[in-house]
């Protein structure tokens, strides 16, 4: 298994039906409370332990987490009110390196709560419409659709969870 990807990398090539939408939305709905499960009975020197050698601590994969999927929040709004938007990309090992990511994990648990709920219900709200067919442009990953933004970070969470506690099994940690 490669440590860098515990669950794979993305892919999909099927259609994006409904049912598959759901299934992301509600991936993304559930996942600040499953991270914080993941990440509450943790002590301060296990949440500054990398997942991997050379890898982020898992302290640094929650705030990058929260960062990463308020960028995701945010190009979803540009691609729903603009005409295929060119999206900055942005440095996330040197954020990593910002000092905000020494902050307590809580901080942004209740970030993406908070955000993830926003976003949720505007996915539900689109569901029976065309704008999830909306488009955004990633100068590095091409022409994506929003309704595969929500695949990506629907996977997104499940790939960095799996960072989380694929460590805690393997050092014996207990989690909730």
């Amino acid at each position: 298994m490669d440590e860098r990807y515990p669950i794979g990398l993305f892919e999909y090539k099927g259609e994006i039906s409904n049912e598959v939408l759901q299934t992301w939305i509600s991936e993304i709905e559930d996942y600040p409370v499953k991270l914080e499960k993941a990440v509450s009975s943790l002590r301060e020197e296990q949440l500054d332990t990398p997942y991997r050698k050379d890898g982020w601590t898992i302290r640094q994969v929650v705030h990058h987490v929260a960062d990463s999927h308020m960028n995701a929040y945010i190009r979803t709004k540009l691609a729903l009110t603009e005409e295929k938007p060119i999206i900055k990309p942005y440095e996330e090992g040197t954020w990593a390196q910002l000092p905000d990511y020494s902050m307590p994990v809580h901080v942004s648990i209740q970030l993406l709560s908070s955000m993830h709920a926003r976003w949720v219900h505007l996915f539900r709200a689109l569901l029976q419409t065309d704008e999830l067919e909306k488009e955004l442009q990633h100068p590095e990953n091409g022409i994506q659709s929003i309704q595969m933004l929500i695949g990506l970070y629907a996977w997104h969470g499940r790939h960095h969870l799996a960072h989380i506690t694929k460590l805690c099994e393997k050092k014996g940690w207990k989690t909730e």
